[in-house]
């Protein structure tokens, strides 16, 4: 399945690397960046997940709230998020769900690992609609953040 825009941004239920329950519905009002990354520790993950974390203020600024998603549990997580001092949820989409309905999902990647999330980035607008979309087919891309902030704007 493709996400266009204009669609409606399929709701989850995810827990953070504290633990902390957190709903994309619960931000309506509010623009949310939702972050699909593969896998924690890994080279182009950290270099992305840390160019955020070092223009979080661009994000602050507009009120925007940052959710990044693997597929990694939320303890891997949390270290991941401590090493490298970053100041948004990184959410655990352990069971596959949530990527797999945002349809950022690799049938199979690396070392025969299969369903983990394609580094993809979406724009939700305050009613929960998608005001952008990129899905990237190769782990080594990142996505195109001047786009990312320009649907935030």
């Amino acid at each position: 399945m493709t996400l266009k825009i204009g669609d409606v941004a399929p709701d989850f239920k995810l827990f953070s690397s504290e633990k902390e329950e957190y709903i994309l519905s619960n931000y309506k009002g509010k623009k949310v960046v939702v972050l699909f990354f593969p896998l924690a520790f890994t080279g182009v993950c950290t270099t992305e997940l840390c160019a955020l974390r070092d223009d979080i203020a661009s994000y602050s600024s507009i009120d925007a709230q940052i959710l990044a998603i693997s597929v990694d549990s939320p303890f891997a997580l949390g270290k991941f998020k401590e090493e490298q001092k970053l100041p948004f949820p990184l959410l655990s989409d352990f069971n596959k769900e949530v990527c797999g309905a945002y349809g950022a999902q690799y049938d199979e990647f690396v070392l025969g690992m299969k369903g983990v999330a394609k580094r993809s980035a979406f724009v939700i607008d305050e009613e929960g609609k998608i005001a952008y979309a990129e899905v990237l087919e190769s782990a080594g891309d990142i996505p195109n953040f001047d786009n990312v902030k320009a649907a935030l704007a």
